[in-house]
C-alpha cells in the first residue's frame, strides 16, 4: 500500500491516487484539453499548491469562481467550475454541480474508502452526538475498531483529533475514511447535519446505516422554514448502498422521508411510546442513570445505563438498531450500552462534593431543553434550575420557543451564549418575547459567567442545576473573537473556590464525574 506522510496525530496517511476525470464525470465538458488527470483538489484557493485541482463552488457569500485566477498564480494546474472562464489558460472540466462533483472526486482521490468500510450516518436535529457515541462503543466493545466523525472529535479508530465541524468538508470526510481503512479501522460512526447534506459534503459516501433520530426546528437562518429543513434531512436516504438500512423513530413520524425515497432500502423502526421494531420500558431512573427494558427482534434484555433521561434512552434505541442491521447479538449491544460512561458536554456532570447536582449539556433547540429539563424533573427531589442562552447570527425564531422551554424549569436564568457579531442584549430580548403567563418569568444576566455563579448561588440540597447551550465547547464567541470559556470549569472553579456550610457536601462520588 502507498503510504504519504507522517500526519500530525503520528503514523502515516494514505496517499491520493491519480483521478481522470473524463472517467469519473462522462458527461462533462472539457475546456482546452480532452481529459484531466488529477493527483490532489482543493476547493479553498488559499491551499492550492503546484499541480492541484482547484473546485470553483458557488457559495452562500462567495463564489469560488472568483478565486480561480488566484487558485491558478498559487499552482492550480486544473479547474472544476460549473462555467467556462475564458480569461483563465488552465484546463477546465465543466459541470452543472460542481460542489457535488468535488466531493465525489475527492472520494475517488482516497480510493472511494465508504466501500471498504461499514458506515453508519446519522442525522437528526436532537442526539446525534450522543448516538454515534453508544454505536462506537457497541462496535468496539465487541472487538471491532471504529472511527467516528463528529461535532466533538474526528477519530480514525486509532487516532483522533477535536472537531471542527459536525460534519466536516468533503476533502476532510474523504481523508478521514481513507485514514480509517488505511488503520484496518472498519466501522465508523458519522453525525451528518442538514447543511453537510444541503451542500453535498458526503457526495462521494454511502452508508451501511442512515438513521434520522427526529426532526424538530433548527437552523432557520440557513433552510429558512420547517419543509426545507426536513428535506435536507431526508436527503441522507440517497446515499444509503443497496442493502442499507434506514432506521426511523415511530415517536416521531413527521420526521419519516416520503414512501418513494424509502421503497429501495430496508428499515427498522424504534420508539418508547409507539410500537416499533426495537422498543425499550423504563424502569428506573436516578441521578445514577436509568435502567431499562431493551426489546429487540432477537429478544428482551435489562440494560442500566449512566445516561440520564428518556431522550438518552431514545438515543440507546437508535444504536441498538444500527448495531441490529449490522449482526450484532443482543448481548454486545446491550454490553456496548452499558460501557459509555458519559459523553462529554451531553448531561455531563460536575462533581465537587456539593449536595446539588450539575450538568452541562449542548441542547441550543428548544426541543432539546425541554427533554433535558424533563430528564431532570424525573429524577430531581428539589428544583430544577436552568442556565440558557441563544445563539447570535442564527436562527432568531428559536428565540423565544426555548424561553418557552426554558419555563419548564423552577428557576430560569437567560444568559449570553455565543453572540457573536450580535447584541447581547437584543438576543436576550428576542427571548423574552416567549415568556409564558403563570410560569416564573426568567431572569436576564448577559454576563454567562455571572449567570453560572447566580445559578450555583440559589442552588440547594437537593436541586440540579442544567447549564445548556454550549455542553463541549471551550470557546465564545463574542463579535469575530473567540475566547477561551468551558462551562464545566466556570462551575467547578466556582465551586472550589466559595465556602458553602458543610451540611452543604457531600465526598465526590466517581459515578457522577466525568472529565471535560
Amino acid at each position: 500500500m502507498l503510504h504519504g506522510p507522517t500526519s500530525r496525530y503520528g503514523g502515516t496517511t494514505p496517499a491520493q491516487v491519480p483521478v481522470q476525470l473524463r472517467q469519473v464525470f462522462p458527461v462533462a465538458s472539457f475546456v482546452g484539453c480532452a481529459n484531466i488527470r488529477v493527483t490532489g483538489a482543493t476547493a479553498n484557493s488559499r491551499e492550492c499548491q503546484p499541480g492541484m485541482l482547484f473546485a470553483a463552488i458557488p457559495g452562500t457569500h462567495v463564489d469560488g469562481h472568483d478565486f480561480a485566477a488566484d487558485a491558478v498564480a498559487r499552482g492550480a494546474t486544473s479547474l472544476l467550475v460549473s462555467r467556462p472562464l475564458p480569461e483563465i489558460t488552465v484546463p477546465q472540466c465543466v459541470v452543472s454541480d460542481p460542489r457535488r462533483a468535488f466531493a465525489q472526486l475527492c472520494s475517488q482521490l482516497w480510493r472511494t474508502p465508504s466501500r471498504g468500510l461499514k458506515t453508519l450516518g446519522i442525522t437528526g436535529t436532537n442526539g446525534k452526538t450522543t448516538t454515534t457515541w453508544l454505536c462506537r462503543s457497541i462496535l468496539q466493545n465487541a472487538g471491532l475498531q471504529t472511527g467516528l466523525l463528529g461535532t466533538i472529535e474526528y477519530h480514525d479508530g486509532l487516532h483522533g483529533e477535536r472537531s471542527t465541524l459536525t460534519t466536516p468538508d468533503a476533502a476532510t470526510i474523504s481523508n478521514w475514511l481513507g485514514r480509517m481503512v488505511h488503520q484496518r479501522t472498519t466501522h465508523v460512526a458519522m453525525e451528518v447535519s442538514s447543511h453537510a447534506l444541503d451542500q453535498d459534503r458526503v457526495a462521494g459516501t454511502q452508508f451501511d446505516v442512515a438513521a434520522i433520530t427526529n426532526i424538530t426546528q433548527d437552523h432557520f437562518d440557513y433552510h429558512h422554514n420547517y419543509d426545507a429543513y426536513r428535506r435536507s434531512k431526508w436527503r441522507i436516504v440517497e446515499h444509503v448502498k443497496p442493502g442499507g438500512c434506514v432506521i426511523l423513530n415511530a415517536d416521531d413520524p413527521d420526521s419519516w422521508p416520503l414512501p418513494e425515497l424509502l421503497k429501495n432500502h430496508s428499515r427498522l423502526t424504534f420508539g418508547i411510546d409507539s410500537e416499533a421494531d426495537i422498543t425499550a420500558n423504563i424502569i428506573d431512573q436516578s441521578l445514577a442513570g436509568t435502567l431499562f427494558e431493551l426489546r429487540l427482534p432477537q429478544g428482551t434484555i435489562e440494560v442500566q445505563t449512566p445516561l440520564l433521561g428518556k431522550h438518552n434512552v431514545a438515543n440507546c434505541l437508535t444504536a441498538s438498531a444500527a448495531a441490529c442491521h449490522l449482526g450484532l447479538t443482543i448481548e454486545q449491544i446491550a454490553a456496548g450500552l452499558r460501557s459509555l460512561r458519559a459523553v462529554p458536554g451531553r448531561m455531563e456532570a460536575v462533581e465537587c462534593g456539593q449536595l446539588f447536582s450539575v450538568f452541562v449539556d449542548y441542547a441550543h433547540t428548544d426541543d432539546a431543553l425541554r427533554r433535558c429539563i424533563r430528564g431532570l424533573r424525573a429524577v430531581t427531589p428539589g428544583r430544577v434550575i436552568v442556565v440558557y442562552g441563544a445563539g447570535g447570527d442564527r436562527d432568531r425564531l428559536k428565540r423565544p420557543l426555548l424561553t418557552q422551554a426554558a419555563c419548564d424549569a423552577d428557576v430560569a436564568i437567560l444568559t449570553s451564549d455565543n453572540p457573536r457579531t450580535e447584541d447581547p442584549e437584543q438576543i436576550i430580548r428576542d427571548c423574552l418575547t416567549g415568556t409564558v403567563a403563570g410560569r416564573p418569568q426568567p431572569t436576564a444576566i448577559a454576563d454567562r459567567e455571572s449567570a453560572i455563579h447566580t445559578a450555583l448561588d440559589l442552588a440547594r440540597p437537593g436541586d440540579s442545576v442544567l447549564i445548556a447551550g454550549k455542553g463541549h465547547e471551550t470557546e465564545q464567541i463574542i463579535g469575530t473573537e473567540r475566547h477561551h470559556f468551558d462551562d464545566r470549569e466556570v462551575v467547578r472553579q466556582y465551586l472550589t473556590s466559595i465556602e458553602f456550610p458543610t451540611a452543604a457536601f457531600r465526598p465526590p462520588q466517581s459515578i457522577y464525574t466525568t472529565s471535560s
